[in-house]
């Protein structure tokens, strides 16, 4: 046997060895793993969550026929029981009309019905619309599968003309595939304002 051919049993006897303590010594070496993770919750949170079936960040999003978009999200909700319906904290929605404009809808609480199609916004509702309309009321009615919604009791706004109150609003389109409008009802009053309609 020639030296070339014994150096080459050699090596494949040591260099799987240096392969096995390579290993080894990076093993020994590593860092423990500290298992006392520490979770975000407390075990109170835990449970008072999974007793009242709590849900962090809910979000809905939809698509309507006409390619419209619909997102409903919150800060929290429960999902209720046989006594209670489902309700959320910091209710929010935004609703992406077909001509580009944008609807946003802000209130303290709300519910969410996929089943029936429906939103409601309650307390502290705000009502903007892309070109320049805020509305406040106290409840809104929405619907998920259209661009659609009402104000069962007053509201107040601003827009591009002046300050404004009504007794009710709806919006939504008044043909079939027409654009949205959004209409005043009850009692109407405005205060036309000139200087902030010449901006």
């Amino acid at each position: 046997m020639d030296s070339h051919s014994r150096m080459v049993q050699f090596l494949k006897v040591l260099l799987p060895l240096v392969a096995i303590v390579m290993l080894s010594t990076v093993f020994l070496l590593s860092r423990s793993i500290e298992t006392d993770v520490k979770v975000p919750f407390t075990q109170r949170d835990i449970e008072e969550r999974l007793a009242d079936q709590i849900v962090t960040r809910p979000n809905y999003r939809g698509t309507t026929r006409k390619g419209e978009e619909v997102q409903i999200e919150a800060i929290q909700a429960t999902q209720g029981t046989e006594n209670s319906v489902p309700t959320a904290s910091e209710f929010s929605g935004r609703l992406g009309l077909s001509n580009g404009g944008i609807i946003t809808l802000d209130s303290n609480s709300g519910m969410i019905r996929p089943d029936k199609n429906t939103a409601t916004f309650i307390g502290d509702v705000v009502i903007t619309t892309t070109d320049g309309i805020e509305v406040t009321t106290n409840m809104l009615n929405t619907a998920l599968d259209e661009i659609r919604g009402d104000t069962p009791g007053q509201v107040n706004g601003t827009g591009v003309i002046g300050n404004f109150s009504a007794g009710r609003m709806t919006f939504g389109t008044e043909k079939k595939d027409g654009p949205v409008h959004i209409i005043f009802t009850d009692g109407v009053k405005l205060i036309y304002e000139p200087k902030r309609a010449e901006r």
